[in-house]
């Protein structure tokens, strides 16, 4: 069990308890702010405050005794100068209308969450200011290459928050920051949501590449084309080129992509063995989030006209039936093109 941390007087929220919302609960506590950590599941609330564990989701973590877990969401606002909304994609919007009436007036909204709203294409500051009524301007995001289990044992990670209202960022930034969890400022919300968004979509290709016993060139290539797609959906929609060459671009690409923390490039692996995608998602008990955004990926390519070969071959694998092999044969059979051609195109530059 770990030592009370005395608080600073402020207060913060954070919805939901999965691991990353557990993992970035413990960064507040750790840092001084008396959290309070929202869940639907009173026996899971219990458990965080007793045992001060979360063992479903973050096993052989222990959390910070003065970390606060309730199954009453307004319990869990009640003061709250900072809300961090965690939840899967697919639940933001709901989880966000529930939190409304109870969301303090002055409070700093954060989330965290790496997904595209299937119904919509929204990106999640999308949601929570159509929910929540406020700007999305005052909203901010944090991203950037950091495991859950890695934070939650305190080793060294660096992440970037992203608001256009550059106050908003650096009150984030120095609620989240201190010696083991870096964090920068950025004003590309659109770049940070989008790149967090669709390199899951890539590390569910490197799992299956790797799953398929392809080597290190396989998936050298896979990352570099897939930060390509990434940034060229991104531009599209009006983000900023540099930001794909950052902690949320390259940085959480990599980190995601070559990890086994990772929950899509578990899955990914799975696939690879010949297990159905249902068998894969029941197996792994929480949400793959690459799955979800592969659709919407799908969509947005459309709706934007923009190629993404991989995220469209990744598609034909997990909705289509198609053969994880014979998506590979696809695409290193596309038409040949000049690489700095192709460079000049997806990151916008113009060639003398």
């Amino acid at each position: 069990m770990m030592n009370e941390i005395r608080t600073n007087g402020r207060k913060a929220a954070v919805l939901v308890a999965g691991s990353w919302g557990t993992a970035l609960a413990a960064v507040l506590c750790d840092n001084g702010f008396d959290v309070s950590i929202w869940t639907r599941n009173a026996l899971q609330a219990e458990e965080m405050n007793t045992t001060h564990t979360n063992s479903r989701y973050l096993p052989d973590c222990p959390l910070p005794s003065s970390l606060k877990a309730t199954a009453v969401m307004s319990d869990a606002l009640d003061g709250a100068e900072l809300v961090l909304f965690t939840s899967p994609s697919s639940a933001m919007r709901e989880v966000a209308k529930q939190a409304a009436p109870s969301l303090p007036a002055n409070a700093l909204v954060v989330h965290a969450t790496k997904g595209f709203e299937s119904e919509t294409l929204n990106r999640m500051t999308t949601v929570l200011s159509e929910e929540l009524g406020r700007s999305e301007d005052s909203m901010v995001v944090l991203s950037g290459p950091s495991h859950a289990e890695e934070v939650a044992r305190r080793q060294p990670t660096t992440v970037v928050v992203a608001s256009v209202d550059q106050s908003c960022a650096e009150q984030a930034q120095d609620a989240f920051i201190n010696a083991y969890f870096r964090v920068y400022t950025n004003p590309d919300v659109i770049g940070v949501e989008v790149a967090g968004a669709i390199k899951n979509i890539i590390a569910l290709g490197a799992g299956l590449s790797d799953g398929l016993g392809f080597g290190d060139n396989a998936k050298a290539a896979l990352l570099t084309r897939g930060l390509a797609e990434i940034s060229r959906l991104g531009t599209a929609m009006g983000a900023n080129t540099l930001t794909f060459a950052g902690l949320a671009g390259v940085g959480d690409l990599v980190v995601t992509s070559t990890s086994k923390h990772s929950r899509n490039w578990r899955a990914g692996s799975m696939l690879a063995e010949g297990l159905e995608l249902e068998e894969v998602l029941s197996r792994m008990g929480m949400v793959v989030e690459g799955v979800r955004t592969t659709m919407a990926a799908r969509k947005l390519a459309e709706r934007y006209e923009v190629e993404m070969p991989i995220a469209e071959q990744l598609y034909q694998v997990l909705f289509e039936g198609c053969a994880p092999k014979t998506a590979v044969g696809l695409l290193m059979g596309r038409g040949r093109t000049h690489e700095s051609e192709q460079v000049a195109q997806d990151w916008g530059l113009h060639q003398s």
